[in-house]
């Protein structure tokens, strides 16, 4: 589960700021007509001519937000740009270019943060956008990373949270609840390897709840999809930190209330069956869990009939006029009130 600690170390001593910089970035090429200059100046340049432009930041912190005990640095550089994409193709936008920022502490050689940016880099070329920028320091506390992702659209492709209304159907993509669930497995495995560092976890039953916590994928397909099906979300949001909270984070912004149906949530087969070994509600999982990056957006109900079926997209709910509230309809058909038992950053242990 831990990195090999006997490899070659270069320190970054050897090559200073600006000369870790133009060694991490040399290998990054431009991709985009928007992208008038990248990095090597005192800031970017770019031109989106009659387009609205889109921005969008996370700080990932070690310890907080990933644990390098079982999250191999390539796969973290990955997961870094993904968290900030997803945010792009929420708005129904386009994203177009990243600048990465980084503090690390001297625990990290060299070739820790090649790993790092080989991730970061393979990112950049499967969801075509260009880094232009970001800073580099030092840090007393391990690994900090800061995305800031920028994207392109329409005026009129825009989508935001406050444009729910009554009646519209509530939509969810693929499905809920596989990385929380990774998470457990790997921090599970954790705890064993502290006993017994010679053991080596069999992960072949959990491949896909792992590799959703260890290397997500941002929904870029959606924006596309929605456009060819001929239909606009009246609202959106993707769903990190849970669907309970992003719900909540809908109806508040769009004064409308929700019914969810518990039934419909979509679980795939590895969720429910390691919910079950770990003695945890499924349910409460999709609800709570986060870190999914899928998208939740609401649509007008005369456009079901173009979604229809469609593999990619869920029906689970439908919203309310504000003062009926927001509910989970469960299998027995009782009205639970919905609350926010997401992630949150900033909750005392």
């Amino acid at each position: 589960m831990l990195e090999d600690k006997n490899q070659e170390r270069t320190s970054l001593s050897e090559l200073g700021e600006f000369g870790l910089i133009e060694h991490l970035t040399k290998n990054f090429t431009i991709k985009r007509e928007s992208t008038v200059k990248g990095i090597g100046d005192d800031a970017a340049v770019l031109d989106f001519k009659d387009r609205k432009t889109v921005v969008t930041n996370d700080l990932l912190v070690e310890g907080v937000h990933f644990d390098l005990a079982y999250m191999p640095l390539r796969h973290l550089g990955y997961k870094a740009v993904m968290v900030n994409l997803s945010d792009i193709y929420a708005m129904n936008a386009t994203a177009t270019q990243i600048t990465v920022s980084i503090a690390v502490s001297n625990r990290f050689p060299l070739e820790a943060l090649e790993e790092l940016y080989a991730g970061i880099s393979h990112a950049c070329e499967l969801y075509q956008v260009d880094l232009v920028g970001g800073d580099t320091t030092s840090s007393g506390k391990g690994l900090l990373i800061s995305v800031t992702a920028i994207g392109e659209a329409g005026a009129e492709d825009l989508v935001y949270r406050s444009g729910a209304k009554p009646n519209d159907l509530l939509v969810v993509t693929g499905d809920l609840g596989a990385a929380y669930m990774g998470l457990q497995v790997l921090e599970r495995e954790k705890e064993v390897f502290k006993v017994n560092p010679n053991n080596q976890p069999d992960l072949s039953m959990y491949t896909y709840i792992v590799e959703r916590q260890l290397k997500p994928e941002a929904r870029k397909d959606i924006p596309v999809l929605l456009k060819q099906l001929g239909v606009k979300p009246t609202s959106m949001i993707d769903i990190s930190d849970g669907l309970s909270s992003e719900i909540i984070h809908i109806c508040k912004q769009s004064a409308v209330g929700c019914n969810l149906h518990e039934d419909k949530i979509p679980l795939d087969p590895q969720v429910i069956s390691s919910c079950e070994e770990f003695d945890i509600n499924s349910t409460t999982v999709a609800l709570s869990g986060g870190e999914d990056y899928e998208l939740l957006f609401t649509i007008d109900q005369e456009d079901y009939p173009r979604i229809k079926g469609n593999p990619n997209l869920s029906i689970i709910g439908y919203m309310t006029p504000e003062n009926e509230g927001k509910h989970l309809i469960t299998r027995a058909n009782t009205a639970i009130p919905i609350t926010a038992r997401g992630w949150n950053a900033l909750k005392d242990d």
